[in-house]
């Protein structure tokens, strides 16, 4: 049952009402909102997957990279509008009536929502990608996800205050975890604590703004927005601590293993075997590597991150031992990165005396949080004159 207006409280004397009807009353008579708003209301069943769709297209179209800040005003704009538009569409569910500014906002309010989480959680998407590569941390991606494609079919069989509640602190809490290491310059398990209990405080702050005016029917259903909140912020400190939570900003540009690796002139040259009919697929490294005694296996990455932003990596060469039906680590080599290149800063390991045998390389944080990964097959060499080309990474 829908719950009234508290006695006393009132949206009428909110801050900027005045103005908002002002601006709804000059666009009730703008001959290009009016026919927009007949178009919504002529097609209202399909507006809102549209407007869904609209929100993952401009993102596939404009996004650049975690780091440009214009795309984080953006999403941070956005999520601004999604609060707005949810807190507008649960006072709509609940009051028996809203101020006039208020009741000409209502209509667009699903379309709002849909855009803005199209929008945030596309863009969620990508950037996560771009630091998971095809690690454990993809099980993060496919929650993401689920929850771009679900967000429409579940919202079309019901509005619920909780599935609202839930979305817009993930929004949060996911915006958050990729910007505050990229005002701090820093990341590990102090940040990400830090934008948990930023998102969570967001949130609830706004439950508080809006319980006044009646959102919430009585205390259990207030404690019940309050759990949705403590039960996700519990899942996501769950998923950080298995690291299945991609390591952004960091992001892995290019990986490979090689014969030799040298620089020259600010460039690294990464030296390959040749293979015949497959030159342009063997650019990214060596696998299988024919390994003959003396060789040195090279690995090398690129990794991604924003300006002013350091942070220690390492490389974990890992042997698989059938008998054991394990991966066995035999080194573990940090280096620092430092942000700044748009191909990303350049590292490179290397290791002798290998057997041969399946192989990899996990590219990790200090703490181990997983970038990304290289696998590849040492076999014996049995050329006499093996054919090498040379590849220039800038």
């Amino acid at each position: 049952m829908p719950s009234r207006l508290s006695s006393g409280t009132s949206l009428e004397g909110l801050p900027g009402m005045a103005l908002m009807g002002q601006l709804m009353e000059w666009l009730s008579h703008n001959a290009r909102y009016r026919l927009v708003r007949r178009l919504y209301h002529r097609h209202e069943a399909v507006a809102p997957p549209a407007l869904f769709l609209g929100g993952v297209g401009w993102d596939a179209l404009t996004l650049e990279r975690v780091g440009a800040w214009s795309d984080n005003v953006i999403l941070g704009g956005y999520l601004v509008l999604l609060g707005g538009a949810i807190a507008l569409a649960l006072l709509d569910r609940h009051l028996p009536s809203l101020p006039a500014p208020l009741q000409a906002l209502t209509p667009w309010a699903l379309g709002a929502i849909q855009f803005f989480t199209g929008g945030l959680f596309s863009a969620y998407v990508i950037y996560y990608t771009r630091s998971a590569s095809f690690t454990s941390a993809s099980l993060f991606l496919l929650v993401l996800v689920g929850l771009l494609v679900a967000n429409e079919f579940v919202w079309g069989r019901e509005r619920s205050s909780y599935l609202l509640v839930g979305l817009y602190f993930l929004a949060v809490s996911c915006y958050l975890t990729f910007l505050l290491p990229l005002l701090t310059g820093q990341m590990g398990t102090g940040i990400f604590l830090t934008s948990s209990a930023l998102s969570a405080g967001l949130v609830v702050g706004l439950l508080l703004l809006l319980r006044p005016y009646g959102v919430f029917g009585g205390q259990w259903a207030f404690r019940g927005a309050l759990g949705m909140v403590g039960a996700l912020c519990a899942g996501l400190l769950t998923f950080y601590a298995q690291s299945w939570i991609p390591p952004v900003p960091l992001a892995l540009q290019h990986a490979g293993v090689y014969h030799d690796v040298t620089r020259s002139d600010g460039a690294f040259l990464l030296r390959h075997e040749t293979s015949a009919g497959l030159s342009l697929w063997r650019a990214s490294g060596d696998d299988p590597f024919r390994y003959a005694p003396g060789d040195t296996v090279h690995c090398f990455t690129a990794i991604y991150a924003p300006v002013d932003f350091e942070a220690r990596v390492a490389h974990r060469w890992q042997r698989y031992v059938p008998a054991r039906e394990a991966w066995v680590e035999t080194d573990r080599i940090p280096y620092r990165v430092t942000g700044g290149r748009r191909t990303g800063y350049r590292g490179v390991t290397y290791k002798t005396h290998m057997t041969p045998g399946q192989w990899r390389v996990r590219v990790e944080t200090a703490r181990g949080r997983p970038i990304g990964r290289v696998a590849f097959e040492v076999v014996a060499d049995s050329s006499q004159a093996p054919s090498f080309t040379t590849h220039r990474y800038e």
